[in-house]
């Protein structure tokens, strides 16, 4: 599947606060983060930016924020945002 075409919106070099990512599409030419969240969690696990235990947040097409829930470095899911 191809990825989302996302930017990074937040994240600290002690990777202590979780990482905020943001939709940016096109929708036309790109599966939203929502659609691709197994293969965008993957690529973040393997480039490091997503170790062990921490969150991950992002901003959808809408602007609307909400988790991705990660189990063992996998995607397990979505969780509401804080509003």
């Amino acid at each position: 599947m191809k990825c989302a075409n996302y930017i990074t919106e937040e994240d600290d070099f002690l990777q202590e606060k979780p990482l905020i990512i943001r939709d940016v599409g096109p929708s036309e030419y790109y599966p939203s983060v929502t659609n691709a969240a197994e293969t965008v969690v993957e690529e973040l696990v393997s480039s490091g930016q997503l170790p062990a235990g921490r969150r991950l947040f992002y901003y959808d097409s809408d602007g609307t924020m909400d988790e991705i829930l990660i189990k063992d470095g996998k995607f397990d899911g979505f969780a509401p945002g804080p509003r």
